[in-house]
């Protein structure tokens, strides 16, 4: 949602986008010590070279992550930057999710509230739920940062994808490979901060290219992927001429590909989502994958990113409200020939990807993935 959110990412990113991805069964808050093995074999730490500032001087530093996560490895990796990249700084890291459940949210940020936090760092969520709990946590004096959470709260840092150009990555090559005045079939869901923006951009490309939208269908669920299955076939079956298919989140994405695969259309019907993961490049690059383009963010250089603009605020040394995150447009015939499999290859061979230079200063023990 990178793979976010009014409810919550979707990558997605992220609605991470995010990204995103279908939503965690699971309701339990989890608390995580950064000290631990992040499970992360892509990140390495760059040693610092400047004296740290307070408050990190003083030693470790408390600060929450409130997440709002969904299944899939867009959310693992996010989490597993976020976490590798504090432990990088000395920061003591509390790690509360919500896994689709909103009032539980609600909850998990007032118990970061009273946790003693310096900080606190929202990923994904739905404002209307959490925004009072974000209002309490500035009138505290605690720093807050969101990623893909839409606040107007004054002192609120927010950091996000670039939404937009992920979109429009994206629709770039689909308007390459499918041409104008073509019929197109689109996979999406209203009420989520990442995929509004994204489609906002894909109505404007509808209209510049002449597309004839047959069909809009979609749903976020605990499922998502499988739960879109039928919907999409249910479209195809009417409109199987589509000469593509628009899913702006990869849990979406996966879903389409699948519907597509079951209607036996792989060789006629493209299907162009958006968000990257270790799970995304084997859906894209699989024999037969009517999947052939995608954009993004790397999700862990993302959760790291968002982690170091968090201490740059706490040292206040960053000096403005907001991050994006610009995305870049992954094609499957690049996956091919690259022979890329992983997001470790991936990284190596686009290096666009890596975020080391956003948000960074000389005593950050700067994570590189």
């Amino acid at each position: 949602m990178s793979r976010s959110s009014r409810r919550t990412r979707l990558p997605l990113a992220a609605l991470s986008l995010a990204s995103a991805s279908a939503l965690l069964l699971s309701a339990c808050a989890q608390s995580t010590d950064a000290s631990k093995d992040t499970g992360d074999t892509a990140a390495s730490a760059s040693a610092a070279t400047g004296e740290k500032p307070a408050p990190f001087s003083d030693g470790a530093v408390k600060v929450a992550l409130v997440r709002q996560s969904g299944a899939g490895d867009y959310f693992e990796q996010w989490g597993n930057g976020a976490k590798a990249q504090a432990k990088a700084l000395g920061i003591d890291l509390t790690v509360y999710d919500a896994q689709a459940d909103n009032a539980k949210q609600a909850t998990d940020l007032s118990s970061a509230i009273n946790s003693g936090a310096k900080a606190i760092i929202i990923d994904h969520g739905f404002p209307a739920t959490i925004q009072p709990e974000i209002d309490k946590a500035v009138k505290k004096g605690i720093k807050v940062v969101v990623y893909d959470v839409e606040t107007d709260t004054k002192g609120v840092v927010s950091t996000k994808q670039n939404d937009a150009s992920m979109a429009q990555a994206v629709l770039d090559v689909m308007a390459k490979e499918v041409g104008k005045d073509a019929k197109v079939g689109y996979v999406n869901v209203a009420g989520y901060a990442a995929l509004d923006k994204r489609d906002t951009v894909w109505k404007s490309t509808v209209d510049a290219q002449g597309w004839k939208q047959a069909f809009k269908v979609g749903k976020v669920t605990d499922s998502t992927a499988t739960d879109n299955v039928p919907l999409v076939s249910a479209a195809l079956t009417q409109n199987s001429d589509v000469a593509g298919v628009f899913a702006p989140y990869d849990e979406l994405a996966k879903g389409t590909v699948l519907a597509v695969q079951n209607k036996k259309l792989q060789d006629k019907v493209k299907v162009f989502g958006a968000d990257v993961s270790n799970a995304d490049i084997q859906a894209i690059t699989a024999e037969d994958s009517p999947w052939v383009a995608t954009a993004g963010t790397d999700p862990s250089a993302v959760g790291a990113a968002v982690v170091r603009t968090t201490a740059l605020e706490l040292a206040g040394q960053l000096n403005k409200t907001s991050v994006e995150f610009p995305a870049v447009a992954i094609t499957q015939d690049f996956l091919r020939e690259k022979k890329i499999e992983n997001m470790d290859q991936l990284r190596k061979a686009l290096p666009a990807l890596n975020l080391s230079q956003v948000s960074t200063a000389d005593w950050i023990s700067n994570v590189a993935h």
